[in-house]
């Protein structure tokens, strides 16, 4: 599943509809910081992204036994549901305010709970944020981008 918001996030930043300052991609939840550039089509691109990793997970769930009921639903518009509604979603609005935004800075800047995520002690997937392979913090400390997807949020914000 997080290989489907990777290649979604790929997409997004290949069609220049998103750049992307920092993420860290857990079992239940994400944490984005991005800037959305233009529409997709008729849609935004946090409604792209969301459209298709539904769409992706429902597939994959299919082929997992009993894992789709996990995310049924009674709602009369959809029969599952990935993604929360109305997640909080914050507006960034200078650099100033994304170095307040502890879930989202770099690891050099703030020591983030966002890139903390992984080392918390219900998780316990790495020593060190830069160890976890689904986070920007690498990037922030090294430089790294495995997927090819984060603009500093220093050279835009």
């Amino acid at each position: 599943m997080k290989m489907i918001i990777m290649g979604s996030f790929q997409w997004l930043v290949q069609h220049e509809l998103v750049h992307i300052y920092g993420y860290v991609i857990m079992d239940n939840h994400i944490h984005v910081l991005w800037e959305q550039l233009k529409m997709n089509g008729k849609e935004m691109p946090k409604e792209s992204f969301e459209k298709f990793t539904g769409h992706m997970f429902l597939k994959q769930l299919k082929k997992a036994a009993g894992k789709l009921s996990d995310y049924k639903t009674e709602q009369k518009d959809r029969n599952f549901i990935f993604w929360q509604r109305d997640p909080l979603a914050i507006l960034i609005t200078s650099r100033k305010m994304a170095g307040e935004k502890p879930d989202y800075m770099p690891v050099r800047m703030s020591r983030p709970g966002g890139h903390y995520n992984p080392l918390q002690p219900h998780w316990q997937l790495v020593k060190d944020p830069t160890e976890y392979r689904f986070s920007s913090a690498r990037f922030y400390e090294t430089g790294e981008d495995e997927f090819k997807i984060l603009t500093h949020y220093m050279d835009k914000l």
